[in-house]
């Protein structure tokens, strides 16, 4: 009974920690809305909230997935440039090979699902530090991007063109021309199927268990190889959606790009509570986290900063979430 009790408690504490930095977060975003609102009228047109919608799609979808793995303590490094990878691989077979749109989409979110289930069978089976799986398909999918197109950079159909109407999942033209954002209605509804997996399926439960005690799950007669592979193959399933996403809002897709996404994917998730050293986290924290680094990508413009400070005040944002993190960890051993 006391194990059961003491067990209890620790998850207790975990989800009042979660639930308290979401919130800390949530006043965060509010916060700099209205700092960036007072210091600049034009921030407040409906045309930045479109570019902050913008710019946060394919960084929220690639958060949602990354999630999985940095909960079971590794990481996945390639989902950036793999998701130039795959978008140029899905625009070239569409450009080139004149197959449907739909099925380009679809060999896209394919091509991540399997990168992300090589970089679970050489972390869960090889046991090799996802650090160093992940960056060696990194590189890997950067470079394989640019040789498939041969070094260009690839069109998908615009909005006009016969197969454009894959714009409209995000960004919908009305006949005065106004840009109406709904694929904040699509991340919405992904955001809160996966909080539903992570929180009430094995899928999550099993996540969540290797990452705080690996080989208790073993012991408790969970195949942790598997659900170790399957949170790989999640986040680069989402890396391909977030391909698309990217594809739908930006016009050209350039070969040799997407390197240092998944530092804005994986910031975010720990902005928003994901813990370090896994076994802790939550899907609507990592939207609310890639939300703020999204606001000071947005924002700070507009105040006269360049993309240089950005990067500064997001690492700063960083280590302070981390140190957070670490602080109540010790006060829960304690």
């Amino acid at each position: 009974m006391a194990n059961r009790n003491g067990t209890a408690g620790k998850t207790k504490s975990s989800l009042d920690r979660l639930g308290g930095q979401k919130f800390v977060v949530l006043l965060v975003i509010v916060g700099l809305f209205i700092f960036f609102s007072l210091m600049s009228p034009n921030f407040r047109k409906y045309t930045t909230f479109v570019s902050i919608l913008d710019y946060s799609y394919y960084i929220v979808l690639m958060s949602i997935g990354v999630t999985f793995p940095l909960i079971t303590g590794g990481v996945d490094l390639s989902i950036g440039t793999g998701l130039i990878c795959y978008s140029l691989v899905g625009g070239y077979l569409i450009s080139f090979y004149h197959v449907p749109v739909w099925a380009g989409m679809l060999v896209t979110v394919l091509f991540g699902s399997a990168i992300g289930l090589l970089n679970g069978c050489l972390v869960a089976l090889m046991d090799i530090p996802p650090f160093l799986v992940t960056l060696c398909t990194c590189m890997i999918t950067r470079g394989l991007g640019s040789i498939i197109v041969g070094g260009f950079g690839i069109t998908w159909p615009t909005a006009i063109q016969p197969g454009g109407w894959f714009r409209n999942i995000f960004k919908l033209s009305t006949a005065s021309n106004t840009k109406i954002p709904i694929g904040i209605i699509w991340v919405v509804i992904l955001v809160l199927v996966m909080s539903f997996v992570l929180n009430h399926t094995k899928v999550g439960r099993y996540t969540i268990g290797i990452g705080s005690n690996k080989e208790a799950a073993r012991l408790s007669g969970v195949n942790v190889k598997a659900y170790h592979i399957l949170a790989y193959v999640i986040s680069g399933t989402f890396a391909g959606l977030a391909a698309i996403a990217y594809s739908a809002v930006f016009s050209t897709v350039q070969p040799g790009t997407g390197a240092g996404f998944e530092l804005e994917a994986i910031g975010g998730a720990i902005i928003g509570g994901v813990s370090a050293s896994g076994g802790a986290g939550t899907v609507t924290g990592s939207l609310l986290g890639v939300l703020v680094i999204c606001l000071l990508k947005t924002g700070l413009p507009f105040i006269g900063l360049t993309a240089n400070w950005q990067q500064n005040i997001t690492g700063l944002v960083l280590i302070g979430a981390v140190m957070i993190d670490v602080i109540k960890k010790r006060r829960e051993v304690k």
